[in-house]
């Protein structure tokens, strides 16, 4: 993708290669095929595709999960296999597995176990984790009570708890409202500014533009596009001009010097909105009325702990 030091690599892949045998060995299906590329410390990836695009075999390989069938992985500037590697990335999959009979604050808890972590950094870090998630108030709920947004919320400070420099999500939006999912691109924007590096598969392709700086789409396992995505998306025999609003007699005027210069017809419209943006302003003014507390947006800040050391 771009060329530096091994240093700024936090992901390098190279010709990695995914083949699945049947009980004889055969080989039946290539679900990756000769994929190249790098993602940088500090960057938001996203590496899209169809179903069956060879997305999730990848993730496992950059887990540790699967091992490549040929070709190489560094993670952090190990393999992924490697113990060091592991404790620095920070996991959501696409279905949150969570234990129904705990509650988020005995969820949090746990996984800090799993990581060793001391009975005081863990009360501290799930105390943090739960008020930026907007879980602070049902933190002794059962969570086999929960909504799938709020398990989703769950999940993802789960996958934070061992402040993690590699964070992959997948489908990290999956049934949070909209405003819940401007918080998780919030919270994954912000992650990206403490240096962390996230990878971030989702079909939800809006998401993905919002908050990525590269993406890689894959097909049938193999990269099809790959690259910064104001590059990708931009529509290179077009140009458009924004103006304030003019009087008709001056916006005539325009249009006609342009139709002189261009000899064509321009086109003219008014810049608008997402629909996320006018559904929070919408929200927000609604909240403001009838004067309850609270940021309505969701957002909050990164915990404490998550940022740059």
């Amino acid at each position: 993708m771009n060329n530096n030091t091994d240093n700024n690599i936090a992901v390098k892949v190279e010709g990695l290669t995914k083949t699945f045998r049947d009980f004889w060995r055969r080989p039946r299906v290539r679900a990756v095929d000769g994929v190249d590329m790098q993602i940088r410390r500090g960057e938001i990836f996203g590496l899209l595709g169809p179903n069956g695009s060879g997305k999730s075999t990848t993730i496992k390989i950059l887990l540790g999960l699967l091992h490549p069938t040929s070709g190489s992985v560094t993670v952090l500037g190990a393999p992924p296999s490697a113990v060091n590697t592991k404790s620095n990335i920070g996991y959501l999959p696409e279905e949150s597995y969570l234990y129904p009979y705990l509650t988020p604050r005995e969820t949090l808890d746990f996984f800090g176990r799993l990581f060793d972590m001391k009975g005081d950094v863990r009360k501290e870090r799930t105390r943090q984790l739960l008020d930026m998630v907007d879980l602070a108030h049902e933190a002794d709920r059962s969570v086999g009570e929960f909504s799938k947004g709020m398990a989703r919320r769950v999940g993802l400070a789960q996958a934070l708890i061992n402040n993690p420099r590699l964070v992959i999500l997948d489908e990290p939006t999956s049934g949070l409202d909209p405003i819940g999912c401007r918080q998780v691109k919030d919270l994954i924007l912000a992650l990206a500014k403490q240096g962390k590096t996230v990878i971030l598969s989702s079909h939800l392709l809006a998401d993905v533009e919002d908050v990525c700086d590269y993406i890689a789409i894959l097909y049938k396992g193999k990269i099809r596009a790959c690259g910064k995505v104001s590059g990708l998306l931009e529509e290179r025999d077009a140009m458009r001009l924004t103006l304030p609003v003019l009087e008709p007699a001056k916006t005539r005027q325009v249009l006609a010097a342009v139709r002189e210069i261009i000899n064509a017809e321009p086109s003219i419209d008014r810049p608008s909105k997402n629909l996320e943006q006018f559904f929070i302003e919408v929200v927000q003014q609604a909240h403001r009325e009838t004067e309850r507390t609270g940021d309505v947006s969701g957002t909050r800040m990164v915990a404490e702990y998550l940022k740059n050391e």
